[in-house]
C-alpha cells in the first residue's frame, strides 16, 4: 500500500468528491492520517491511499465550555499545545506510538479517534470513545454527515461517534472531531511498589485503585524501573491534583500499600516521563521486525496471560489498567501468535495484533471473531455506511 497512488483532498468537499468517484468506480481506498499506523491490524488492498493530511487546523475551542473542535488531519501536538496554553488537556491521554510504528510524524486527531487510542488514564477517565461529543464524517456514498454537536449536553440523533470512534476508518471518513476536554492536573506524583511477583503486583493495583485516593494510573513494570534503581516487577500507581493534595494523598496510599511491598515516592518530572513511557509502550522495547500484540483481560487474570505467553515465546510484558490490558512483544510468528489467541480465549478476554509485518497481519485473524448475531449487526451496518465496501476493506477482518 504505502506506494499507492494518493489523492490528498484538502476540504472536506473534496474528500467526499473523492470518496464518491471511489464508490462508482468500486475502487477500494486506504484511508489515513499521517499514515503513522499502516503496521497495524491487517494490511488494506487498495491501488490508492485517500491521505488527510492536509485536512488541518482547530475550528473551535472554547476553553470556558471545555470543548474544542479539529480536522482530522490535525496532529495531535497542535491540539495539545493550543490546550496547554490554558491549562486544559485532552481527557483520554492518547499515546504517541511513534516509536512503536517507526514513525517520524505524528499521529492526526482523525486516526486517533479511528483507532480509539487512550492511554493510562482510561481506567479513571474513560476512552477516548467516552470524549467524543461530535464529528462530521464522509460515508462511503461520499456523503457528508454530522452526528453530536459542539457542546456537552447534546442527546438528539443517532450516536454515530462512538460508531465510527474505533471501526478504522471502515465505516466512515472522518473529517471534524469534536472533544470534551478538562483542566489539566497542576502536579503528578506517583508510588513505585516493589513486588515479589506479577499476581501480588495485581493486587497492589486493586488496593491502589480501590482506594479512596483518586488513583489515575495502575501499571505493572516486570522488569522494574532501572533508571531509579528498581528491580522488577514494579507496581506502578500515579496521583493527579493539586500539588498539596498529590503530596497528601500520595503518603496515605503509601501507608495503605506497605503490605504489598516497599513503596518508592517519584517525584513530579520522574512521575510524568515514566507514564509517558507506559502511555507509549515504551518499556516492552520491541524490535522493528516482532509483533506487539494487546490482550484485554478481568485484571486478576494479568499474571496468567502473561505467565502463559513467557512461557510459549519468552514475550517481553507490560500490564496497564489495573492489570487488565496486558501488552506482549515477541517474533512475528503464527505459533507466537496462537499462543496469544490460545491465552486470550483461556482467560476469558479479547486479543489485539497490534503491529506486525505484513505477512503475519495478512495471514492471520488480528482481532477475535464476532458471535453470528453481532457479525449479522455488522455486516448490516456496514452495508448502510459503505454499500460499495470502498473504504478500508480487509482492515479489520478480512472482506470487512
Amino acid at each position: 500500500m504505502s506506494g499507492a497512488e494518493a489523492i490528498a483532498p484538502a476540504t472536506e468537499e473534496e474528500v467526499a468528491a473523492a470518496v464518491a468517484a471511489a464508490a462508482a468506480a468500486g475502487e477500494p481506498l486506504a484511508i489515513e492520517g499521517n499514515a503513522t499506523k499502516r503496521a497495524m491490524l491487517r494490511p488494506v488492498q487498495a491501488a490508492r491511499r485517500l491521505t488527510l493530511a492536509g485536512l488541518t487546523g482547530i475550528t473551535l475551542y472554547r476553553p470556558q465550555e471545555l470543548v474544542i473542535a479539529a480536522r482530522a488531519g490535525t496532529p495531535l501536538p497542535e491540539i495539545e499545545a493550543a490546550l496547554a496554553e490554558k491549562g486544559q488537556h485532552l481527557i483520554a491521554e492518547p499515546p504517541d506510538f511513534r516509536g512503536l510504528f517507526g514513525a517520524e510524524a505524528p499521529a492526526t486527531l482523525g486516526g486517533t479517534v479511528a483507532a480509539n487510542l487512550s492511554g493510562p488514564r482510561r481506567i479513571a477517565s474513560g476512552a477516548m470513545r467516552d470524549h467524543v461529543i461530535g464529528i462530521r464524517a464522509v460515508n462511503g456514498r461520499g456523503e457528508v454527515f454530522r452526528s453530536g454537536g459542539r457542546v456537552l449536553k447534546n442527546v438528539t440523533g443517532l450516536d454515530l461517534c462512538k460508531l465510527l470512534t474505533g471501526a478504522h476508518g471502515t465505516l466512515g471518513v472522518l473529517t471534524e472531531i469534536t472533544l470534551k476536554v478538562l483542566p489539566a492536573p497542576e502536579a503528578s506524583g506517583s508510588l513505585a511498589v516493589r513486588v515479589p511477583d506479577l499476581a501480588a503486583g495485581v493486587r497492589a493495583l486493586c488496593a491502589g485503585l480501590g482506594s479512596p485516593y483518586g488513583v489515575s494510573g495502575a501499571a505493572l513494570l516486570p522488569e522494574g524501573v532501572p533508571e531509579h534503581g528498581l528491580a522488577g516487577p514494579v507496581a506502578l500507581l500515579r496521583i493527579e491534583d493539586f500539588a498539596d493534595s498529590v503530596a497528601y494523598r500520595l503518603g496515605r496510599l503509601r501507608g495503605e500499600l506497605a503490605p504489598h511491598g516497599a513503596a518508592t515516592p517519584l517525584e513530579e518530572a520522574a512521575s510524568r516521563a515514566l507514564w509517558r513511557a507506559v502511555r507509549d509502550a515504551v518499556p516492552l522495547g520491541a524490535a522493528p521486525e516482532e509483533a506487539v500484540w494487546r490482550v484485554s483481560v478481568r485484571p486478576t487474570a494479568g499474571p496468567d496471560v502473561a505467565a502463559a505467553l513467557r512461557a510459549a515465546f519468552g514475550a517481553r510484558l507490560l500490564l496497564d489498567w489495573g492489570g487488565g490490558l496486558v501488552w506482549a512483544a515477541g517474533p512475528a510468528t503464527a505459533e507466537a501468535h496462537e499462543a496469544v489467541v490460545r491465552a486470550a480465549r483461556e482467560a476469558g478476554g479479547s486479543f489485539l495484533l497490534f503491529r506486525a509485518p505484513e505477512p503475519l497481519r495478512a495471514a492471520v485473524a488480528v482481532m477475535p471473531e464476532e458471535p453470528p448475531p453481532l457479525a449479522a449487526i455488522a455486516r448490516r451496518v456496514k452495508a448502510v455506511m459503505d454499500p460499495a465496501g470502498v473504504l478500508n476493506p480487509g482492515r479489520m477482518r478480512a472482506g470487512f
